[in-house]
C-alpha cells in the first residue's frame, strides 16, 4: 500500500503513546541499527502530526560487519593456536560465524563469553574466549562511525543535540553496551529511550500506517500524518556536466517542482534529460538515477524555446520525471523506484562531505564550457550563472600571467613552457 522507511515507522510506534496532551513539539531521534543496515532519522512529533527533518545512516553497516569481525578475529586465533589457515574452509567459517553472532548476543548482558566447537577444520576441535572489551576494541571504528551519522543527521536537520527530547533505540545492535555508552556520551549523559521493544518498533509503526491507509483505525490513531523528505537532492544534467537541481534534500515528500529550461544551440531539435541524485555541482560527483530524450523540438535560435521538466516523487518515494515542450505540446517521462539497497557509505560521503573537495578541481571545467556542447541545452540561469564564472576565472587567469611576466624567481623554463604561457596569454 505505502513504502515508508524503517525509523519513519519506529517513530510511529514510540509516538502513538505520547501524541495526546503533549503540549508541544517533541523532537526525537531515532537510532536504528540493525544485522544490516544503520538509519538515523530526526523526526518532529506534534500531537498527530509527524514531520522527518531529516535522514542518515548507511545501507552497508550493521551486525553482519561485527560478526565478520570476530569470526576474522578467530580464524587468526586458530592460525596462532594450530598453525592452519582455516580461511578457506566455508563450512568451518559458517559454523564459526553462527557461534560469533551467539557471542555476540551474549556479551549484551555478559563481560566474557566461551565456546566449543567439536572437529572445526580436520578433526581439530576448538575452543573459544572472548570478552565485552577485547569486542568492543575490534569493532570500536564501527561504533564510531555510527556515531558520525548521528552527527550528521543533526546537521542536515539544522538541530543541536541540546534540542533532541529523546533518543530512541531500535534494531537488535542498538542493544550493545558500548554503542549505547558512545549514544550516552555523545548526548552529554542524556538517558536513552528503551522502552519500545527494538525488535517489533518497526513492524508496530508500519501496521499502525497500514490500518490508517486501510482505513482500520481506532480514534487514537485516525488523525496521525507521517511526512517525510528526500535523503538527497534531485536533479537533471545541464551543459558543462553540471547538475541543475530540482527538488533539493530535505523536501518534503510527496513533492511536485517544475523548472524550466532552454536549447543552448540554434535550431536543436531534442535533448537529452539525465535525471541524478546527489550533492555535488558536477553530476561525475553524483548519481545517475535515468535518462530519457525529448524529441520534436521545433528548430529556433537558442534560447527560445521553452523545455518545461517536472519532478513528482509521491509518498512511496516514487520518482517521475516529465519533460515538455511548451511549443508543441511534446512531451516524454521517466519513473523511478529507489534501489532497496541504497547507496554505500562511500557513495554517500562522496556526494555529501566531499562536495566541497570537487569545487576546487571544477575550475578546468568552467573555463571549457564555452566549447563543450554536451547536453545542448541549459536553463537560462544556469547559462548566465556559467557565463558569469568563465569570464570571472578569465579575468583572473589574465591578472595571474600579467604577473607571471613581472616575476623572475627562478630565472628559467622550458621552451613548452613557454610556447603554453604565450598562447594561455593570447
Amino acid at each position: 500500500m505505502r513504502i515508508i522507511n524503517e525509523p519513519s515507522a519506529a517513530a510511529i510506534a514510540y509516538g502513538l503513546g505520547r501524541m495526546q496532551g503533549t503540549g508541544g513539539v517533541k523532537t526525537v531521534l531515532i537510532f536504528d541499527f540493525g544485522g544490516g543496515t544503520l538509519d538515523i532519522s530526526v523526526i518532529d512529533i506534534d500531537n498527530e502530526i509527524f514531520t522527518v527533518k531529516a535522514m542518515s545512516g548507511d545501507t552497508h553497516l550493521g551486525g553482519e560487519d561485527l560478526n565478520n569481525r570476530m569470526v576474522e578475529h578467530f580464524v587468526q586465533d586458530f592460525l596462532k593456536k594450530h598453525k592452519i589457515d582455516i580461511g578457506s574452509n566455508t563450512r568451518a567459517l559458517m559454523r564459526l560465524k553462527t557461534a560469533c553472532e551467539r557471542a555476540k548476543r551474549m556479551l549484551s548482558s555478559t563481560a566474557q563469553t566461551k565456546f566449543e566447537m567439536d572437529s572445526l577444520h580436520d578433526g581439530i576441535d576448538y575452543y573459544g574466549g572472548i570478552t565485552r572489551a577485547r569486542f568492543e576494541e575490534l569493532n570500536m571504528d564501527i561504533f564510531r562511525m555510527c556515531i558520525e551519522h548521528v552527527e550528521k543527521c543533526l546537521n542536515d536537520a539544522k538541530t543541536d543535540k541540546s534540542q533532541i527530547h529523546d533518543v530512541v533505540l531500535v534494531g537488535g545492535s542498538s542493544r550493545i553496551p558500548k554503542v549505547q555508552q558512545l549514544l550516552m556520551d555523545f548526548f552529554n549523559g542524556k538517558k536513552l529511550c528503551k522502552n519500545i521493544n527494538p525488535d517489533e518498533a518497526v513492524a508496530y509503526g508500519a501496521a499502525v500506517q497500514a490500518a490508517i491507509l486501510n482505513g482500520d483505525y481506532n480514534q487514537k490513531v485516525q488523525d496521525l500524518v507521517l511526512v517525510d523528505v528526500t535523503p538527497l537532492s534531485l536533479g537533471i544534467k545541464v551543459v558543462g556536466g553540471f547538475m541543475s537541481v530540482v527538488i533539493p534534500r530535505t523536501t518534503t515528500i510527496p513533492s511536485r517542482k517544475e523548472r524550466f529550461y532552454t536549447t543552448e544551440y540554434d535550431n536543436q531539435t531534442s535533448a537529452g534529460i539525465n535525471v541524478y541524485e546527489g550533492e555535488g555541482e558536477l553530476i561525475k560527483d553524483n548519481n545517475l538515477l535515468g535518462r530519457f530524450t525529448l524529441d520534436g523540438i521545433p528548430p529556433a535560435p537558442r534560447l527560445v524555446p521553452d523545455i518545461n521538466v517536472t519532478f513528482e516523487i509521491d509518498a512511496n518515494c516514487i520518482l517521475k520525471v516529465s519533460a515538455q515542450d511548451m511549443a508543441t505540446g511534446n512531451k516524454n517521462s521517466i519513473t523511478i523506484i529507489s534501489d532497496k539497497g541504497g547507496l554505500s557509505k562511500e557513495e554517500i560521503e562522496r556526494m555529501v562531505q566531499d562536495a566541497t573537495k570537487y569545487k576546487s578541481e571544477d575550475k578546468k571545467q568552467i573555463n571549457k564550457i564555452k566549447k563543450e556542447k554536451e547536453e545542448g541545452w541549459v536553463s537560462k540561469e544556469d547559462f548566465e550563472r556559467i557565463v558569469q564564472i568563465s569570464d570571472k576565472y578569465k579575468s583572473e587567469d589574465k591578472k595571474q600571467m600579467k604577473e607571471i611576466k613581472k616575476e623572475n624567481q627562478e630565472g628559467w623554463l622550458s621552451k613548452e613552457e613557454f610556447e603554453l604561457m604565450v598562447q594561455d596569454d593570447k
